[in-house]
């Protein structure tokens, strides 16, 4: 195999990020390979947004919103405080188009993709990245107040920045596991 399976089967997500964040350079390298993510009909079904600097607050801020007036203090600033993990959080955004022969799963699928794609080269590029979601992900709250129309939605939060800290091997399964071959 070749250096691109190499680095596919040692890849990992790594939750302890610091400054410094991808420059623009590298993030316009990372967002160029998003946009070879398989795309059925070239609808181009995807957006993604770059929060940093007092976004970061901001996005926390949002966050936190999404708790009930009964929530644990502790909870909401467990909220507040999650998007300063990173110094750069990129919010992929599935933005399905409407198409006769590509119902919207496949484009949802296409924005995912695509998120790995970033994920990949900002990693080839050295920085460290943690793929997340959660609740917030989903929230009707979180969508208005990132500007979301009502037919989008979040496949993800890409924290990224430099790792401080390399956390220990995952153990993985073995392919036995979990592919089959049909008949």
């Amino acid at each position: 195999m070749t250096a691109v399976t190499d680095f596919l089967l040692n890849r990992s997500s790594e939750p302890r990020l610091e400054s410094p964040a991808p420059d623009p350079a590298t993030l316009d390298r990372a967002f160029a390979c998003a946009a070879r993510a398989p795309d059925h009909a070239l609808l181009r079904p995807w957006r993604y947004l770059v929060v940093e600097g007092e976004g970061l607050e901001a996005l926390g801020e949002l966050f936190a919103s999404t708790c009930a007036n009964n929530s644990d203090e502790k909870e909401i600033e467990k909220l507040r405080r999650a998007p300063l993990r990173a110094p750069m959080v990129i919010v992929g955004i599935a933005s399905p188009k409407t198409h006769p022969k590509v119902p919207e799963i496949e484009q949802v699928m296409s924005a995912a993709a695509g998120m790995s794609f970033i994920e990949i080269a900002l990693q080839d590029a050295g920085y460290g990245v943690m793929w997340r979601t959660g609740g917030v992900a989903y929230h009707s709250s979180v969508h208005a107040g990132l500007g979301l129309e009502e037919h989008e939605q979040i496949v993800g939060f890409l924290y990224t920045g430099t790792v401080s800290a390399p956390k220990p091997a995952v153990p993985r399964p073995g392919v036995d596991e979990f592919v089959r071959h049909w008949p």
